[in-house]
């Protein structure tokens, strides 16, 4: 019982490893399913007044979408290695290829977050009921009293409308959730199509087969955090130097004594090999043999970033 058990998650975590992306994904479109229910719950309050319905429901829509967008931007590593390349080395080495697919990778994972609110919104249909909710035509309503107009169409999705008024409330509710909805089914449609393609012309453009490309992104995995676990320790047993050395001593637990006896750091890294770790990697082989990563090539000592003649140049996508 217990080998099968333990069988079970060394399954669940080879899974999670290799789906890490779409994990991510998931998790944060889940999150911002949460997020637009609770603010649709607390915080959506249409204003129901002409004018600023539609400025309003554009507004709840929209800005968290763009908040989102720019968020998810921010916490995306290729932004800040494409940042770092284009201040230490410019953008000579990119292809238009190349350059292309990194910011469609910046942008296409940034879009996550905010498509999901987006389609979420309008599946709800409130703040698109709220937005165009004056701009229905009276005459588009049968038997719709003439002496009203946009003023009491505005008021309709706070339900505040005079008792004669109440079946044309529904009806209008009704066209506006309808047509919300539609966008919104439209929107999932356009965006998987989309997707579908992407992945297609990502491995049809690929010079790698599928097997080295996996083993492409378990390398990167690794080297990602094999890289800052010794980042952290290195610069724990660095910072326990420089404390001794001011105050005399340095008070350590057992485990960070063991660290400090087992790896002797000597120095810091200087600046030049930080910045050749740094930055956009265009995928290149150098006499045939890959290299993976800017920290493989800065060990093999080979200079530059540019497709070698016998080389392939692909981007550098990292989960």
């Amino acid at each position: 019982m217990a080998a099968l058990i333990a069988e079970n998650f060394r399954f669940l975590s080879l899974f999670f490893k290799s789906k890490d992306v779409m994990i991510f994904n998931g998790l944060v479109a889940l999150g911002t399913v949460g997020s637009e229910e609770l603010f649709s719950v607390v915080a959506f309050n249409c204003p129901c007044s002409p004018a600023r319905n539609y400025i309003y429901g554009l507004a709840a829509i929209g800005v968290p979408a763009l908040a989102l967008f720019i968020i998810g931007v921010i916490w995306n590593n290729h932004t800040w290695n494409l940042v770092a390349e284009c201040h230490k080395r410019g953008t000579k080495n990119f292809s238009t290829a190349a350059t292309f697919l990194l910011f469609g990778s910046i942008m296409g994972r940034a879009a996550v977050a905010p498509v999901t609110w987006s389609v979420i919104s309008l599946l709800r249909g409130e703040a698109y009921i709220c937005a165009l909710s004056e701009f229905v035509k009276p005459s588009s309503l049968e038997k719709f009293p003439p002496n009203y107009g946009a003023e009491v169409l505005a008021r309709f999705p706070c339900k505040d409308v005079p008792a004669n008024l109440t079946k044309f409330r529904d009806e209008v509710t009704r066209r506006l959730r309808y047509e919300s909805q539609l966008f919104g089914w439209l929107l999932i449609g356009i965006v998987a199509v989309l997707v579908f393609l992407t992945k297609c012309l990502k491995h049809c453009c690929s010079p790698l087969s599928y097997r080295q490309e996996a083993y492409w992104a378990q390398y990167r995995s690794n080297e990602a955090k094999l890289f800052q676990r010794t980042a952290e320790v290195h610069s724990r047993i660095l910072a326990a130097k420089n404390v001794k050395q001011f105050f005399g001593f340095v008070a350590l637990d057992k485990e960070e004594k063991e660290l400090v006896q087992e790896f002797p750091v000597e120095g810091v890294q200087p600046s030049p090999q930080w910045n050749a770790i740094t930055g956009v990697y265009i995928y290149r082989e150098n006499k045939g043999f890959p290299l993976y990563s800017r920290l493989h090539k800065w060990a093999k000592g080979v200079e530059g970033n540019g497709p070698s003649p016998e080389g392939h140049e692909m981007l550098f996508l990292a989960s």
